[in-house]
């Protein structure tokens, strides 16, 4: 929404110019947590929807241990992404071979074009996943006319290509099919929230 219609950044602005690297890391790791706690209970719905209905002991067990491969993996890759550039610092001042201070300083210069890719991708990722929840859930609660056309088309498209491409093809169509109808959510959901934080503000 910022990039097609941008708005006010002072204090985004204000946090980037900090001079406190402690502050701006704090900035970093609680704007990755948010997102990675939508990814996660993406994965948790997915799950759930995956799994068989059995006694709601196992369903309960099975969840727990999805969230804790969720965890380990998720936020330990957060983390890992976090650290990265102070590990190529490290290398780069402290290598004693030259190859090591050679990687060290691209680190240090790759990540934040890799933090930029990784935004663009991972918002990318949660429009998709989010928008086949919702159509996936709609389908659930049979209001499945919404999945129906979009696998229709997705069908057709696969047939514009050669038989070894098309599964491919279907997949990428459907999957940016369902991204778009995340993204209408998305851009239907910015407004209502804007005036519910604005009426808690008045309150």
């Amino acid at each position: 929404m910022h990039l097609f219609a941008p708005h006010d950044t002072v204090h985004a602005g204000a946090d980037l110019q900090s001079d406190d690297p402690a502050h701006l890391e704090e900035e970093k790791v609680a704007g990755a947590i948010k997102t990675d706690f939508i990814l996660s209970a993406e994965i948790m719905a997915i799950a759930l929807a995956a799994m068989d209905q059995g006694s709601i002991w196992m369903v309960a067990a099975t969840l727990a241990v999805v969230a804790i491969g969720i965890t380990a993996m998720v936020y330990g890759s957060v983390a890992v992404i976090v650290k990265a550039d102070d590990v190529g610092l490290h290398m780069a001042t402290h290598g004693r071979l030259s190859l090591t201070k050679a990687i060290g300083r691209g680190i240090v210069k790759g990540m934040p074009g890799f933090l930029k890719l990784l935004m663009v991708v991972g918002t990318a990722a949660m429009l998709w996943v989010g928008g086949s929840i919702v159509i996936h859930g709609l389908d659930s609660l049979e209001f499945s006319w919404l999945e129906h056309h979009i696998y229709d088309w997705a069908t057709q498209v696969s047939h514009l290509v050669s038989q070894q491409a098309e599964a491919t093809v279907k997949w990428f169509a459907k999957a940016a099919m369902d991204g778009v109808v995340g993204l209408a959510i998305g851009l239907v959901i910015i407004p209502v929230v804007k005036f519910v934080s604005t009426m808690r503000k008045q309150l």
